[in-house]
């Protein structure tokens, strides 16, 4: 026999019991369906996330941070002496550090990333922040995405970025209506004048600091699109300024929040310096050169493997559960096989009888069984993927209303959509091989006394 007649008789067999037939495929569909679902839905996440980071070249950008004092001294000996591969001293992270680094190989840009707390009022509503101080060029580099307006001209503007979640938090929905109108910035410093004996006094019950208000006046000439997580690594702030109106404002002395948590010692120059390279290659150069400055550094370049492990990990954790399905499919195929062998007992034995071999009975069956896991497979990776898309609208529906922009949350590669159909198969055959065995272990005198 042909193999196009396999297929044929197989077909034939199985639409003789067509209500048994669809329910064993269905069997198949359903879980199928489940697993590509789950598949492609981790696919989405891991697509999205590295998509995400390539289009934002997260992966050119590494962090300097000033090193830590136990670094300073792990290179001296016990008797006093240093090592003649003795790491240089620890850099300051200062304006000519930045400039310094501006002149390397491959560095595109850098810049300090300096945040301080401050009120902003505005719309009748006042809403805490952290402002990040950002350069001009820094905002024109394409690194922003602007909603509506522009980037503030040069360093010396009082002007300001505003974040579109920010005019969401203050129920302004059109953020090109905010565009040139003045916004209100209070921040906190220190106030020397308040360090007489009476309040040195209260100060010390813990019922003041030493601290005032001061507010500015600013204008708005963009609004910036939130990133959220997976936002740009050094924009991690609702509120933008540039540099010159920074060092105009009286403010606390801290560069970044986290100073706050660092010993005085500590605090000398930024708290950190954010460096962008043309291209990855460039990343484990600038560290060994920071490194050997007695800085820190992080890379997001450094963390795929971790990121790998998690989706890894997550992906079993899909299978698993998509794997029940598949279970109760493959003792599904099992049960309608072996109902089928039963009940064409007497059939088998007289194929036997004018000369069928074993071979030809176990071909028929298997054949059988694989029809069984090609259309569920089909089936299945159609159902999936209605599925899917269909979550997708709505889980995007509803986060439209809160800004979110629109993301597939699922991926379909075309080798899941392969394999799908693939794993199928063989599930159905591994399934249909007991009742093959079973069917090829006919007596055919028995089976055509079989009544």
């Amino acid at each position: 026999m042909r193999i196009t007649d396999y297929i044929e008789q197989s077909f034939s067999n199985l639409l003789k019991k067509k209500l048994r037939t669809f329910l064993t495929t269905f069997g198949v569909v359903i879980g199928i369906g489940a697993l590509v679902s789950m598949f492609s839905f981790g696919k989405g996440v891991q697509k999205n996330i590295t998509d995400k980071f390539k289009e934002l070249e997260l992966f050119n950008y590494v962090s300097v941070f000033p090193g830590t004092e136990e670094g300073e001294n792990e290179e001296s000996s016990t008797d006093g002496q240093t090592k003649p591969n003795e790491i240089e001293e620890a850099r300051v992270l200062d304006d000519q550090f930045v400039e310094e680094i501006r002149k390397m190989k491959g560095v595109e840009s850098a810049f300090a990333e300096i945040r301080f707390p401050a009120v902003i009022r505005f719309n009748g509503q006042e809403k805490f922040s952290l402002i990040q101080v950002l350069s001009a060029d820094i905002c024109r580099s394409g690194l922003m995405k602007l909603r509506a307006g522009q980037t503030y001209a040069s360093d010396e503007d009082d002007a300001l970025i505003i974040s579109d979640f920010l005019l969401r938090l203050m129920e302004i929905k059109k953020p090109a209506t905010v565009i040139g109108q003045e916004i209100e910035v209070r921040t906190l410093h220190f106030d020397l004048s308040l360090l007489n004996l009476a309040n040195i006094a209260s100060m010390m019950r813990g019922n003041m600091l030493p601290l005032s208000q001061q507010s500015y006046t600013f204008t708005i000439v963009g609004v910036a699109e939130h990133m959220g997580f997976g936002g740009s690594l050094p924009l991690r702030s609702a509120v933008y300024i540039p540099p010159g109106a920074s060092q105009r404002m009286e403010k606390l002395p801290l560069t970044d929040i986290w100073d706050f948590f660092r010993s005085s010692g500590r605090v000398k120059g930024y708290s950190a310096v954010t460096i962008s390279v043309s291209s990855p290659k460039y990343i484990e150069p600038l560290k060994a050169r920071m490194e050997d400055w007695g800085l820190e550094t992080f890379a997001l370049i450094d963390q795929m493997e971790e990121l790998r492990i998690v989706f890894m990990l997550m992906d079993t954790v899909l299978a698993a559960v998509g794997m029940i399905g598949i279970a109760v499919a493959f003792l599904g195929i099992i049960n309608t096989m072996v109902m089928s062998i039963m009940e064409r007992y007497k059939e088998i034995g007289i194929m036997k009888a004018v000369g069928a071999s074993d071979r030809d009975v176990k071909k028929i069956f298997f054949f059988e069984s694989g029809v069984i896991g090609f259309l569920g497979g089909v089936f299945g990776l159609v159902l999936g993927w209605v599925v899917s898309m269909v979550i997708n609208q709505v889980v995007n529906y509803f986060l439209a209303k809160q800004g979110v922009p629109y993301i597939d949350y699922f991926n379909f590669p075309w080798w899941l959509c392969l394999g799908a159909i693939v794993f199928s198969i063989l599930v159905s055959l591994a399934a249909g091989f007991y009742p093959t065995l079973r069917a090829a272990r006919v007596d055919p005198v028995i089976a055509l006394r079989h009544d």
